[in-house]
């Protein structure tokens, strides 16, 4: 009983205050603070011209953007057309470990890569431009720091790519040697710009000096 009472009493307590409310004015809304903001006067800011708009020039075709062979160079025996697409697939296989490869490039959101090779003076150039998705974060930035951590791990000496933030190049102190090869000097360039990364290769039988190296690269970050 004692507690049958108390539901009671909730109950009844519940319902004079409804009726009290009821009866009362409704309390006005205070008014809002938000200031009236003035309308903007004047025509709205042209688009950017093609030659100034950088994704409609990454968003075309991205062999377009590859540095063109200079001349007195030629194609390789391997790529005797100078220019290849490369797709998931094949871009992973250019890895020790494809199979990791492949589904970081998944992860990372891949778009599409390509590639330029030619022979020039007894060295042979690699340039590779990936572009990426970049959804969900800046995956070029990644994969830039990522080969110049493979870079770095290696003996070298290295220098910053003007114009590029946080682009380098790399000439490698040591050759690498392989039974039955000549051993090979090597040089390398990482950077980005937006969606895309930018990866330059040379190798040759003398050391590679530093000149070559950064005229590659300086001139290909240019065409991005």
């Amino acid at each position: 009983m004692t507690g049958s009472a108390l539901v009671l009493g909730l109950i009844a307590g519940t319902c004079t205050g409804y009726l009290v409310q009821a009866g009362r004015e409704p309390t006005p809304l205070p008014p809002l603070s938000q200031p009236v903001l003035a309308q903007a006067r004047g025509e709205a800011p042209a688009p950017l011209p093609a030659s100034q708009d950088r994704r409609v020039k990454t968003d075309g075709d991205l062999r377009e953007l590859l540095l063109k062979k200079p001349r007195g160079a030629k194609n390789t025996q391997w790529l005797k057309n100078g220019v290849r697409w490369l797709d998931l697939t094949a871009l992973a296989e250019t890895w020790t470990q494809p199979g990791e490869v492949f589904g970081d490039l998944v992860r990372d959101e891949f778009r599409r890569s390509v590639m330029t090779v030619w022979e020039d003076d007894g060295y042979t150039v690699e340039i590779r431009l990936t572009q990426f998705r970049q959804e969900e974060y800046t995956a070029a930035t990644d994969a830039t720091d990522d080969l110049q951590g493979w870079a770095e791990g290696r003996p070298n000496k290295s220098w910053a790519i003007p114009g590029t933030g946080n682009g380098r190049a790399y000439v490698m102190t040591e050759p690498e040697a392989e039974p039955g090869f000549v051993p090979q000097h090597t040089a390398e360039a990482h950077a980005w710009r937006g969606d895309i990364a930018m990866s330059v290769w040379v190798t040759g039988p003398k050391p590679v000096p530093k000149k070559k190296i950064m005229d590659v690269a300086e001139r290909q970050m240019e065409r991005l």
